[in-house]
């Protein structure tokens, strides 16, 4: 490859106990499990005109990204720098984490648009982004819980009083995170609110009369954080929902408040049908806790099995075709630390069941684990360390699965007899040093089974969003052909990164 030489630069659903968390251009919504580029810069443009390259899409199923979360481990504990070597060495592409409101900003800005304003607390957030980007890894930050001084002295899951704030505090940390800003990285991946179907997060869920209230008042929340983050970071991607599995769709005396959330997504399209989402966001738990991934629950309550179901609705609630599912909580508790848990023999094979379950699903583009290890700070004992820090064997089935799945590693659709396609590959690492614009070295070589059928040495431009753009060439695909390229890419600081891309003919 020739040397790059240029200048410059869960919470849980019951009554028992959950545990804590307490330049820029747009690009199409992910449709596919690979993220793939919907726009070209000008030069490109040409040059694929020329080539007549043909448009390329990701058939499903066999790409996500696949992570944790656990806010504790990858965020304040001593450890954290160890836990995320760990976790990427268990090849996990992502890290989910909340960003509570009313946490950030327990006093109201003089400037709430302003990313820097000094009322924001957000240190620990901005390690994090960083540390992943170090790591190759994407983050999902999910925005939570409303300041008493935006809501009127009330608790974090009551609305604040002017949406314009809601929309204000959404722009100004999707723009400390767009890339514009040296030493703030891109966060790519976001979603509004957590298990908004539950009064424990969301209230009221239902009036004095007894009506279901919360879909609708989620809805003009989850818009108006749709217009803040999308105007701080026009690329960014937006999950609506992070449903709770399950629900009542009444009020129970002596329960908190719930609604199911096949019944909640569709009020939420009935109040709004235009909203805009990039994915929709849920945690198709079991219930109870310890059944197997097969489980089927009484619709409307979502489960993972139900998630086929869940997904046609969507598409008829919302008048839109293959809504993108993120799976952004699931987990089993392990005995002892749960008594009424799983065995971690269980655990493991549990794990296993679901993401090949995934695996076959086109539309899941994101599966997340929660969380990573078991504490006394939690009751949630999912994780794939034990309290005592002994591995699970969970950690290593989860590894195996998820390797084939790394979404940095694009599968993509290309017409039959194209003789070239352009790919956009994600290559975080060069963002830990270089600014947007840098010059990218890169050299690419494609296989069809053990025989070499084409080579390139293109030189690339990083673009903002952590990402470059490849043209690649080839002998005409037939259908069902399969071409691996193997993409080799270095800056002058001699960062290296591998990726490869799997092109099918169809």
């Amino acid at each position: 490859m020739p040397r790059l030489s240029v200048r410059g630069g869960r919470r849980r659903l019951d009554s028992r106990r959950r545990g804590p968390w307490g330049q820029e251009t747009a690009v199409c919504p992910p449709t596919t499990r690979a993220i793939v580029s919907c726009r070209v810069t000008a030069l490109l443009v040409v040059v694929c005109l020329a080539a007549l390259v043909a448009a390329v899409d990701a058939p499903g199923g066999e790409r996500m990204w696949v992570g944790f979360h656990d806010d504790p481990s990858f965020r304040w504990e001593g450890d954290r720098d160890v836990t995320l070597n760990r976790a990427r060495g268990a090849n996990a592409t992502m890290v989910r984490a909340v960003v509570t409101w009313a946490s950030v900003a327990p006093t109201r800005p003089a400037d709430a648009t302003d990313p820097f304003d000094p009322a924001y607390q957000l240190n620990d957030v901005d390690e994090l982004v960083r540390d992943t980007q170090k790591r190759g890894m994407e983050v999902l930050l999910t925005i939570w819980g409303t300041p008493k001084w935006a809501n009127g002295e009330k608790t974090p899951n009551v609305l604040p009083t002017r949406m314009a704030d809601m929309t204000d505090f959404a722009e100004a940390l999707a723009s400390r995170y767009s890339g514009r800003y040296p030493g703030y990285p891109f966060v790519r991946f976001w979603s509004v609110w957590n298990e908004s179907n539950l009064q424990l997060f969301l209230t009221p869920q239902f009036d004095s009369r007894g009506r279901m209230i919360g879909p609708k008042l989620y809805a003009k929340l989850y818009a108006a954080s749709y217009k803040g983050i999308k105007a701080g970071n026009p690329r960014a991607l937006v999950g609506l929902g992070e449903t709770s599995s399950h629900g009542l769709d009444k009020r129970v005396p002596g329960h908190s408040d719930t609604i199911r959330p096949g019944t909640f997504a569709r009020l939420v399209a009935q109040a709004n049908p235009k909203l805009k989402f990039d994915a929709y966001a849920h945690h198709p738990y079991p219930t109870p806790l310890n059944l197997k991934p097969t489980q089927r629950v009484l619709w409307p309550n979502v489960s993972l099995a139900s998630l086929p179901r869940f997904e046609q609705s969507l598409d008829a609630w919302f008048r839109r075709k293959n809504v993108p599912i993120w799976i952004t909580e699931y987990g089993y508790e392990t005995r002892p630390g749960e008594p009424a848990g799983v065995t971690e023999a269980q655990q493991a094979s549990y794990l296993r069941q679901v993401m090949t379950t995934l695996q076959r699903d086109p539309r899941v583009a994101m599966f997340v684990w929660f969380i990573w290890q078991d504490s006394k700070s939690s009751l949630w004992q999912s994780g794939m360390l034990a309290l005592d820090g002994r591995t699970k064997p969970a950690l290593s089935a989860y590894a195996k699965s998820a390797r084939p799945l790394d979404a940095r590693n694009p599968l993509l659709r290309v017409r039959v007899g194209a003789q070239s396609a352009g790919v956009r590959i994600i290559v975080r690492e060069f963002c830990t040093t270089d600014p947007p614009g840098t010059a990218i070295g890169a050299s690419y070589r494609i296989r069809q089974g053990a025989r070499s059928v084409s080579n390139g040495e293109p030189r690339l431009g990083l673009a903002g969003d952590c990402s470059v753009r490849v043209l690649l060439r080839f002998p005409a695909l037939r259908r069902g052909a399969r071409y691996v390229a193997t993409l080799d890419f270095n800056d002058i600081h001699g960062t290296t990164v591998r990726r490869t891309a799997t092109l099918v003919g169809g």
